[in-house]
């Protein structure tokens, strides 16, 4: 097996984030510890189409999801092409492999009330580090609609102040710049001047209570403490905060192009499932407005 190959591959190669490596490691060893087990397999030069098949109805059988399944199928097909380019095989057997059908799922955002509840002036931020932390997080976040692994690597000198950018860098280590608002910058200056107080020489912008760069996990409680504060959303952790970004921005009439730009979207798809968030928006304006909106 030359599993571990590919995963030096993508981390040093491809550069991607740890916990996209975790998941190909951990989606390559389910599909192999199924496939010697049923199957006897030992070599990656055993496998083929029907045995992947079977596996994927293993997986169909056992309660998991299309979008998961779908992960998993993607890590193998990613596998095989590696192992393809590399000669280890002549033929990729994932080539037959068909995506599962998705259930059609709109992205959950907050409201704009909502959102001016969760985002406070700069004037009105605490004066204790955590909460300080916690508040502009959440306006971060808000404000610039980047992923929660994009907000953990985020450092001082990412931030152009003069110019009144940040930089981001997003899935496969490339890099896109996002405006700010002289508000937001005002926020900022006050939470630099109580962090470098408090943790002198920390490069990244966002630090736990101990000094440390902050991790997944605490992101995530700070966001689902805040957003349980001004609304009910079903999904509470930082990708709201994006989805809620996007929304509002297409809301206001901004460019479908450029809110895929400032998402750091690879293509125009991933971003016009927010269209369908502002088409049900217009249909409640038109039902609530319109005088034979019944008829």
């Amino acid at each position: 097996m030359r599993i571990q190959s590919f995963i030096n591959y993508l981390r040093f190669e491809k550069r991607y984030s740890i916990n996209t490596i975790d998941a190909y490691q951990s989606d390559l060893d389910q599909a192999f510890q199924y496939l010697s087990s049923i199957y006897e397999i030992k070599k990656e030069e055993e496998v083929t189409h029907q045995l992947l098949r079977s596996w994927v109805v293993s997986l169909v059988t056992a309660g998991q999801g299309p979008r998961s399944i779908n992960r998993k199928m993607s890590s193998l097909r990613a596998y095989f092409k590696f192992l393809q380019r590399d000669a280890t095989i002549k033929v990729n057997p994932t080539g037959r492999l068909k995506a599962l059908k998705l259930p059609k799922r709109l992205p959950k955002f907050i409201q704009e009330n909502q959102a001016r509840q969760l985002v406070q002036p700069a004037d009105t931020l605490p004066s204790k580090y955590p909460d300080q932390r916690n508040q502009f997080l959440i306006m971060t976040l808000y404000l610039t609609g980047v992923r929660r692994s994009e907000l953990i690597e985020m450092q001082e000198a990412h931030i152009d102040r003069q110019n009144m950018y940040i930089k981001v860098l997003g899935k496969g280590n490339k890099t896109r710049l996002i405006p700010l608002t002289q508000n937001y910058l005002t926020a900022l200056g006050k939470y630099l001047q109580l962090k470098r107080a408090t943790f002198p020489g920390e490069a990244y912008l966002f630090l736990t209570d101990k000094g440390t760069k902050v991790y997944p996990k605490l992101v995530y409680n700070i966001v689902s403490r805040h957003l349980s504060m001004v609304s009910t959303v079903s999904q509470k952790g930082p990708h709201t905060l994006r989805h809620s970004f996007a929304t509002h921005l297409l809301d206001h009439g901004a460019d479908l192009n450029a809110i895929k730009d400032l998402l750091g979207h690879a293509n125009l798809s991933a971003t016009q499932i927010y269209t369908h968030n502002s088409i049900e928006k217009l249909k409640s304006v038109y039902i609530k407005a319109h005088p034979k909106a019944e008829l």
